[in-house]
């Protein structure tokens, strides 16, 4: 079923921000996104001052599987349940938001741990992922076992999307809107998912892209919310690792305001992932699989 805007205000109630827990919050360790901190500006005739700039917060955030270590990632500390669900999905943990029977947020005063307990039957596929510690936390390499494991299989998705001109327009001409950390900070990314009209159903930021990603598939895993017709808008490049996210979470059509590496082309057109490149107000870059030479 294809999402349109008359599907934003159950979608955005399904799949609200949940703060963490009353424990959490309770706990002095838990930061906040935003951050005031006191500047000296300097300008280039010499004149000086102060100013109070709202800053983009990171912090560690560990994720544990089973019990066990498996990542850490640095993350704006907000939406970290959703981050954790669609962590789960594109890291290929789990198949479906059942497959996760609880998550447990923790505060500590070194940073943040995401506990994750998964379906007994995933026990097995846990453990295997844990030993080979692939991780795609940030430069998408770090922890891997073999050059094998790089370049696992994707599935094909059933059917390239084009882009729809009009809808990919409106959404780059609304995504602001959606980015409060940004707009505060200037300094995190956003990832939105659209309609097929271009309304934005949902969005998610992130000091990285990466993450940002993940805490979107995350909503709308735990929401049910599906692509449709759909596609995903990204405020980043387009690298491997999201264009493979993109095929794991179902995405048809992954649109991003910078350019992509020559292996993100090369991965979506093995999976059948439409992508339109260096989406600008005045023009976009599109790269459909079966029109691809």
């Amino acid at each position: 079923m294809a999402c349109s805007s008359d599907d934003a205000v159950d979608m955005a109630t399904a799949a609200s921000r949940a703060p963490p827990d009353q424990a959490a919050l309770a706990d002095s360790h838990w930061p906040a996104p935003i951050v005031d901190v006191d500047f000296h500006v300097v300008t280039p005739d010499g004149a000086t001052g102060a100013v109070t700039r709202a800053v983009a917060n990171e912090a560690p955030v560990a994720i544990e599987i089973n019990g066990l270590g498996y990542a850490v990632l640095m993350a704006t500390p907000a939406d970290l349940i959703d981050l954790a669900y669609g962590f789960a999905l594109t890291e290929r943990l789990i198949d479906a938001s059942d497959d996760i029977v609880e998550v447990v947020e923790h505060a500590t005063d070194k940073g943040l741990i995401l506990r994750l307990f998964l379906a007994r039957h995933l026990a097995d596929r846990a453990l295997d992922r844990v030993r080979r510690r692939l991780t795609d936390s940030s430069c998408g390499l770090c922890g891997i076992e073999n050059l094998e494991q790089v370049m696992r299989p994707l599935p094909r998705l059933p059917r390239p999307m084009p882009p729809n001109g009009p809808a990919l327009f409106r959404a780059l001409s609304d995504l602001r809107d959606h980015q409060p950390i940004s707009r505060a900070t200037g300094a995190v990314h956003a990832a939105a998912l659209c309609g097929s009209d271009g309304a934005i159903m949902l969005a998610r930021e992130d000091v990285g892209r990466h993450n940002a990603f993940d805490k979107l598939i995350g909503a709308m895993l735990r929401a049910g919310a599906a692509w449709g017709d759909g596609f995903a808008l990204l405020s980043s490049r387009c690298s491997y690792e999201l264009v493979e996210k993109a095929v794991l979470a179902g995405c048809p059509l992954l649109a991003t305001i910078s350019a992509p590496s020559a292996m993100a082309i090369s991965r979506a057109r093995e999976a059948g992932l439409s992508l339109a490149v260096l989406a600008r107000p005045d023009a976009y870059l599109a790269l459909i699989p079966n029109e691809a030479t």
